[in-house]
């Protein structure tokens, strides 16, 4: 088996030449031409944008900062801007059902006309209407009909004086009303006199006061129908002579909504409403109106008038030149379809329609909305109300009471409004497989996935596209010019930021905040030009501004609080690497694995398994080596022996698989008594095949024991052992490539278990012979022959506890 030779200073870092952009600063770079790296996700957005069939609206699914808002904000208003601006829509009155207000729909423009010309309309009427009926000619028609009436009841109840004079009786006003009495010589006759009257008298007087009573009441009962006749033709005056005024002004609005069917049955309504009720017009115009709806126990406005004739322009598309495009950063469910406001008055809580007010989908209606699932679905009833609104393709506004039929209280039922809007919605692509499997109704109103990536390839042309970017950038966030190597230091972190050589970072915003950044540290320095070093200074402060977690725990290393050896050779002890994730800023970590042996079964025991510290990958892990060393070592006989593996000192959770192939390290030398060199630390998984496998955070992980031995002095025995496979992975700190480039710390690339614990131990693995044999001395020499010996005394263990029961 060929040695491993560490990797060169140019395998741990893949550096950008400045000469690929000719020297250039960002100002002489043109802007890029489109979003580079998404072109899955552009050609899923023009398809949804330019697709009208119900259902096709677009979820933007992919980490944050990869320009999903940017990205899709741009296609939308490309798209609305060739589109015709929305219609108007208002809220009028139902003069029939005041609780359930009806929709008006009107063309761009033409709502905030109606509504001024209602206006004018109440204002037009309660001027000319008081001059009318002010006017001399209705005054003496009214007085007119006054005197006929005043005339018709004086004429009836003289006619019962004169009969009542006739039979000596007088008709006489008292405070019980209207009473007959016996008069003599022109005067009432009192009481005393009239008991003095023989009895043939009085009874004739009484039969008189009778009859002419009857006919007293008889001509009272015609005084109601006389009042109600007088009112009826009074109403018929007034009516004729407002309509002479009202046919003159709503003649003008007929002509002027000819065209829309809706408004002119609305006007028709106000002039019907206009005609019953008049005596508002007449009224003092700060007084209710004598008639309310169900809901509004007490009018609440300064002019009730206005308000009862008053159009609510709910969305006004008079400013639009095109379709709307609407992102709604707060989507909670009023937001989104609207609510009934409420005002308070005499101690109550009175609504009407001019207290209707929209929602984003009435403002997007006929347009695009863009807004974030996360915020849609932990806002309450929101994601509910969303749903509801796209399939029935109409905006119902109601309280989420209402919507859950928990209320029995009176309120508006606003007649519902046609919908037409495209919607996108943007979040992270586990929120996007949730919604898909556990909502049934997502993957019908949600038919367009645009998926963003957060990587692409990186190439020499890429490269240039990325340069451009970068001075579009500076141009719209008016950064200070940034040089070529500048440039190239931007454009070699984002490659650090996927951790892979090959790929550079689609998420834009960490690449904005460190420009800026850069920018900010070449104003303190008073450079008018951002350098390669403003750039690195940057990177530096946001590590130091967030490094402190890792400081202590190394501090802990190197105060022997914590075990970690970095120089000498152990048996059955493997220096790991694990990765910290802490908010935005991952730092690696070594840790100490031990593994010990005793004659058993074959089993293979996790300890941090046993007590639940180890998640499910983990495990998984331990499991795969246990299966390799019985396919390698215990094909002919049993796997006599049990051992644990531990990390030590860890006190929380241990996950993933990047630590199999140290385990297995730790149990090979455990199992052949061969010590492992402390100097060195190992990453990787491992197959059954005893093949070693890529794992993540490779640069973390080398530079977190870098910085161990560095600070303990680097004797140019230390290094790490990773998979050959991330290799392609590496962009490295420069002081970590300095080091190996001087051979003072040195990275190696391994394939296989042999391959690393030949390094490890500096003893040869061996390969099996034709015999079937290791060659004599190997590492797997002496574990093959431990776990014969163990095998051995297992089973001469067996056969005494067998003969020890026959004796017995």
């Amino acid at each position: 088996m060929a040695p491993v030779t560490p990797l060169g200073p140019d395998q741990l870092y893949r550096r950008t030449d400045p000469i690929l952009f000719d020297n250039a600063t960002t100002g002489d770079l043109p802007d890029v031409p489109d979003f580079i790296g998404q072109d899955r996700a552009m050609e899923a957005i023009r398809f949804g944008v330019s697709m009208s069939r119900q259902g096709y609206n677009i979820f933007a699914l992919g980490p944050s900062g990869t320009g999903k808002y940017s990205l899709v904000r741009r296609y939308v208003e490309q798209r609305a801007a060739t589109e015709p601006p929305p219609s108007d829509w208002c809220y009028v009155n139902n003069f029939e059902q005041p609780y359930m207000p009806r929709a008006l729909r009107l063309p761009a423009g033409r709502g905030k006309l109606l509504r001024q010309d209602m206006e004018r309309l109440v204002e037009d009427l309660r001027t000319t209407l008081a001059s009318v009926f002010e006017s001399e000619e209705y005054q003496t028609r009214r007085q007119s009909l006054e005197v006929e009436f005043q005339e018709r009841q004086q004429e009836s109840l003289q006619q019962l004086q004169e009969q009542a004079r006739e039979r000596g009786l007088a008709l006489l006003r008292t405070p019980a009303g209207l009473a007959f009495a016996p008069i003599k010589d022109g005067s009432v006759v009192s009481p005393e006199e009239f008991e003095k009257l023989p009895a043939e008298e009085q009874e004739r007087i009484k039969n008189d006061v009778q009859v002419l009573q009857e006919q007293l009441q008889k001509a009272l009962a015609q005084a109601p129908r006389w009042e109600r006749e007088f009112r009826d033709r009074k109403r018929e005056i007034d009516q004729e002579v407002a309509d002479v005024v009202l046919v003159n002004l709503m003649d003008d609005l007929y002509a002027k909504y000819n065209d829309l069917p809706d408004v002119v049955t609305f006007l028709q309504a106000v002039q019907k409403d206009v005609r019953e009720r008049l005596a508002d017009f007449l009224s003092d115009g700060d007084s209710a109106p004598t008639d309310t709806a169900v809901v509004l126990p007490n009018r609440a406005a300064a002019s009730p008038l206005l308000r009862r004739y008053q159009v609510n322009l709910l969305v006004d598309a008079s400013e639009n030149k095109g379709a709307p495009v609407i992102h709604e950063s707060n989507p909670s469910y009023l937001n989104l379809v609207g609510r009934v406001e409420q005002m308070a008055q005499m101690g109550a809580l009175i609504t009407d329609f001019t207290l209707i007010k929209p929602g984003v989908l009435h403002r997007a209606n006929g347009g695009y909305l863009i807004l974030d699932a996360l915020k849609v679905l932990t806002n309450p009833y929101a994601w509910e109300g969303l749903k509801r609104a796209l399939q029935f393709r109409q905006i119902r506004i109601e309280s989420p009471l209402q919507m859950l039929s928990m209320t029995s209280t009176v309120s508006l039922e606003p007649e519902p409004i046609p919908l037409d809007v495209k919607v996108v919605l943007l979040g992270e692509p586990l929120l996007y497989y949730q919604l898909a499997n556990l909502d049934p109704d997502f993957n019908e109103l949600f038919k367009v996935a645009a998926d963003f990536g957060n990587e692409f390839i990186r190439t020499s042309e890429t490269e240039r596209l990325y340069a451009q970017l970068i001075a579009t950038i500076v141009r719209r966030e008016e950064l200070r010019p940034f040089d070529s190597s500048a440039i190239s230091r931007v454009i070699e972190h984002s490659a650090r930021m996927v951790s892979d050589a090959e790929r550079l970072s689609i998420r834009m915003q960490p690449v904005v905040d460190l420009m800026e950044e850069a920018d900010h540290w070449a104003g303190e320095g008073g450079a008018e030009i951002v350098t390669a070093q403003h750039v690195q200074q940057a990177i530096d402060a946001q590590i130091y501004r967030s490094d402190r977690v890792r400081s202590l725990m190394q501090e802990e290393i190197l105060r022997r609080t914590i075990f970690i050896e970095t120089e000498g050779e152990k048996v059955g002890q493997v220096n790991g690497l694990s990765v910290l994730q802490l908010g935005t800023f991952a730092f690696g970590h070594p840790s100490r694995i031990t593994a010990t042996i005793h004659m058993g079964e074959g089993e293979v025991v996790n300890i941090e398994r046993e007590v639940e510290m180890s998640g499910p990958i983990h495990s998984k892990g331990v499991l795969i080596l246990a299966g390799y060393l019985s396919s390698r070592y215990a094909l002919e006989r049993p796997l006599s022996l049990s051992a644990s593996l531990v990390f030590e000192q860890s006190y929380g959770g241990v996950e993933g698989d990047s630590a199999s192939s140290t385990e297995l390290y730790a149990l090979l030398s455990a199992i052949a008594e061969v010590p492992i060199k402390q100097s060195l630390a190992v990453t990787g998984s491992v197959s059954q095949l005893g093949q070693v496998q890529a794992i993540g955070g490779v640069n973390e992980k080398i530079e977190g024991f870098f910085d161990l031995c560095n600070a303990r002095g680097l004797t140019g025995e230390q290094g790490v052992l990773i998979p050959e496979a991330n290799v392609k992975h590496l962009m490295l700190r420069q002081d970590v490539v300095d080091a190996a480039a001087a051979g003072r710390f040195h990275i190696y690339p391994i394939r296989t278990i042999d391959e690393g614990i030949e390094l490890l131990t500096g003893i040869p693995a061996g390969e099996r012979g034709r015999t079937g044999k290791y060659p004599k001395g190997s590492i797997n020499e002496r574990v093959d022959a431990r776990l014969q010996e163990l095998a051995q005394k297992r089973a001469e263990f067996d056969k005494a506890g067998k003969g020890g029961e026959g004796k017995e």
